[in-house]
């Protein structure tokens, strides 16, 4: 659970999803990713520490969900849930401001917002 250091909205979302890899893995995961191996490609290379951590901790925070798709290793996927879902706005609007403000930036990876 969230320990708030302050009623800010704008801050409680920021410890959760301001460094500089969690949008990265909700993006992949609209843009269709869902095992740690997928997630694990994209292009800016997160290391592994890293992305273990913090799809952990977007179960946790019921952003994504977690299931088995395999037994023996048991392997999971993982999907956005609804709460996740409703990321998708914000990830286009962010898209939209880079596209805008940001020399050469160009959204190459087709996401289901």
């Amino acid at each position: 659970m969230l320990k708030m250091r302050s009623p800010c909205p704008i801050a409680n979302t920021l410890d959760i999803l301001g460094d500089k890899w969690t949008l990265l893995i909700i993006r992949d995961a609209f843009a269709g990713k869902t095992t740690y191996g997928d997630f694990q490609i994209s292009p800016e290379n997160i290391p592994t520490n890293i992305l273990a951590d913090r799809l952990k901790r977007l179960v946790e925070y019921d952003i994504l969900e977690k299931k088995p798709y395999q037994q023996r290793p048991v392997r999971y996927a993982y999907r956005l849930t609804g709460k996740g879902r409703l990321l998708g706005p914000v990830l286009k609007e962010i898209i939209h401001w880079g596209k805008k403000n940001i020399i050469g930036t160009e959204a190459k990876i087709k996401l289901d917002l």
